[in-house]
């Protein structure tokens, strides 16, 4: 999953304003609107000692439409500075909640973002497409209308009808052709993660088959779509997040595949609190793999229990010690953060994406794990503990 988003927070000491609230607009969620779940959670901030200005910015942000249909929620991050980040999530928050601390709520921001995906959806007909780019940055809407207009099969006493068909063919073929290559200018424009393909039944195939390979393989074809009157919109969009849930299923499992694939090797992955922070200060890590139950409890809860690292102003300064920072000459700026926040933080900085692991998945000691982009002679692996007899720390009990 990718975190990149969240680099704006790195450089700035805090503290922070956290707001994670339901963003769907009262008609569709049948309850209070906006605001008013807003000013509740404002409340809170105000006796976390939140100030006016800080809070300001956040209202600002809030009350600007999401331009978002059906259940969404939002997560904004500021601090005395402005808003740094402002993302609007799949799923709204059961319960809207506002943190004013030293450090961002960044696991629950990363949470908010695992279920989204950044889509492009491509309605096709035989003279054009309309588009729709959704994600963690809203959503937004546009149609491109291809140039030739001989789209129907009709008779004419002054040409020959297998003429006219030809020639209505040959525009289909030509305008499928100026669709995909707007397509593909799309995707190297917004790099979506997916593109869904929806339309009239003649148009797909041929827009497709006119996609250049890399934008082909991000092509998933959703049934049920339409631009003209008649479309069934809750139809389409029951198909449209059944393929989202299987891409989100396919993106979670392609990273714990080669988790697994690796730990088994002892070579391109690690597992463990200490190795991982070992491999996230060398600029290693390729995807920050947490178990699940970091997702959905406090930082102070699971298997890291009340753990601690301590961090510089580098993402790569990141230690289990203050004197082991203070040994590689970070001196200055250091802090000590709850462990799942400083190995998030680390990972943002390198950019390294993050996974939640659900029970059962992989084999993860302590509860957290990594794959690398690279791997040398300096990589713990996990079999100089086996071969050392260190079981303690095999069951998570290292101190």
């Amino acid at each position: 999953m990718k975190i990149d988003w969240l680099k704006p927070l790195l450089g700035h000491p805090g503290p922070f304003a956290t707001l994670y609230l339901d963003a769907t607009p009262a008609a569709e969620a049948g309850d209070r609107d906006v605001a008013n779940r807003w000013r509740a959670v404002r409340k809170s901030l105000v006796h976390q000692g939140a100030p006016e200005a800080v809070l300001g910015e956040v209202e600002t942000a809030v009350l600007r439409p999401t331009r978002a249909g059906g259940p969404h929620g939002r997560v904004v991050i500021a601090d005395d500075t402005g808003v740094l980040v402002d993302r609007v999530v799949k799923s709204p928050p059961a319960v809207a909640s506002g943190v004013w601390a030293p450090v961002p709520a960044l696991l629950q921001a990363a949470l908010a973002t695992d279920e989204s995906v950044e889509v492009l959806c491509v309605t096709v007909d035989r003279q054009g497409a309309d588009f729709a780019r959704w994600g963690t940055g809203g959503k937004t809407t546009w149609s491109f209308e291809a140039s030739h207009d001989e789209i129907a099969k009709t008779s004419s006493p002054n040409t020959k009808h297998a003429r006219i068909e030809s020639r209505a063919e040959d525009s289909w073929g030509r305008n499928a052709e100026a669709v995909a290559v707007e397509v593909e200018r799309q995707v190297m424009a917004g790099r979506p993660e997916i593109v869904l393909l929806t339309g009239d039944v003649r148009a797909v195939p041929l827009v497709r088959a006119e996609l250049v390979r890399p934008v082909a393989e991000l092509t998933v074809e959703v049934h049920g779509g339409g631009r003209g009157a008649g479309v069934r919109a809750d139809t389409f969009e029951e198909h449209v997040e059944d393929a989202l849930d299987s891409f989100r299923e396919r993106r979670r499992e392609l990273v714990l595949a080669e988790l697994r694939q690796e730990l088994g090797r002892e070579a391109g992955a690690v597992t463990s609190l200490a190795d991982v922070v070992s491999v996230l200060a060398r600029g290693q890590v390729k995807e920050l793999v947490l178990a699940e139950e970091y997702a959905t409890e406090a930082a102070t809860d699971g298997r890291l229990g009340t753990r601690k690292l301590w961090i510089g102003p580098s993402p790569l300064d990141i230690a289990p010690t203050r004197r082991d920072l203070e040994s590689l000459g970070v001196t200055e700026r250091l802090e000590e953060l709850p462990a799942t926040i400083a190995l998030v933080r680390s990972a943002i900085g390198q950019d390294a994406g993050l996974t939640f692991a659900p029970e059962g998945s992989v084999d993860l000691i302590e509860g957290v794990g990594a794959t690398l982009r690279w791997h040398d002679e300096g990589t713990p692996t996990e079999a100089v503990h086996s071969m050392s007899g260190d079981d303690m720390r095999r069951r998570g009990d290292l101190v």
